[in-house]
């Protein structure tokens, strides 16, 4: 079954995280176009600061075209990464016209920044969520996936609400890596008690997955390698 955006998550603040490398940042950026594109106010912050991959910021032209404001650390320059946390991140926090997104640094160390909003966090209608791709080599099973989960629960003080299957080996995933995927994540689901909210697929899979149980939200790939651009 494919599902919209708007029915991945139905809470205001959406915060993605995961292992570097399992793909948080292309979720973040499709989520925050789709929302955007479904007449939502929609707001993307950039907190990536630690030993990023890809980066939200790269694609602030795109995403401000299409009506989401966009919050990084480095504002005027996208390939600089500036250690810093910018202080409209409270924007995204208070504001509740607005539906946001924070897109986490990739293992506890860059989750460490939302550990000073935490008292806020948990005020508001948030949803942690945790990206899973079964090609990561330090979360491929379920015991490290989920220990690496337990750590950035503890250095940010918030839980994880949410699961999504995000497994991928770039251009050359097949339907059988997504379901491969799929079988992690419902393991991760089964022993955490945590729901898995969706499995993701590019465009062209979307049809060709008959063996996964739980909704596909279908995604378009924004973020690329330089030589690919």
């Amino acid at each position: 079954m494919l599902i919209p955006a708007e029915q991945v998550s139905a809470h205001r603040l959406l915060i993605v995280t995961g292992h570097y490398g399992t793909g948080k940042t292309e979720f973040s950026v499709n989520l925050a176009l789709d929302l955007a594109k479904a007449g939502e106010k929609v707001m993307l912050a950039d907190l990536d600061i630690v030993n990023p991959y890809f980066r939200s910021r790269e694609r602030r032209d795109l995403l401000q075209a299409a009506g989401v404001r966009v919050i990084s650390s480095s504002q005027e320059c996208s390939d600089a990464d500036v250690p810093a946390i910018p202080a409209e991140v409270l924007t995204v926090l208070e504001d509740r016209s607005y539906r946001g997104i924070l897109d986490i640094g990739g293992d506890p160390d860059g989750a460490r920044v939302l550990a000073r909003f935490q008292p806020k966090i948990v005020t508001e209608d948030y949803q942690m969520i945790f990206v899973s791709n079964a090609n990561r080599p330090e979360v491929r099973t379920a015991a490290n996936a989920i220990s690496y989960m337990r750590c950035i629960e503890e250095v940010t003080g918030l839980k994880c609400g949410g699961i999504v299957n995000n497994t991928h080996l770039c251009g050359e995933t097949t339907p059988e890596e997504i379901c491969k995927g799929a079988a992690l994540a419902e393991e991760i689901s089964k022993e955490t008690g945590i729901p898995l909210l969706c499995h993701t697929a590019v465009e062209t899979l979307k049809d060709k997955l008959g063996c996964l149980n739980g909704p596909v939200y279908p995604i378009t790939i924004q973020m690329k390698k330089p030589w690919e651009k």
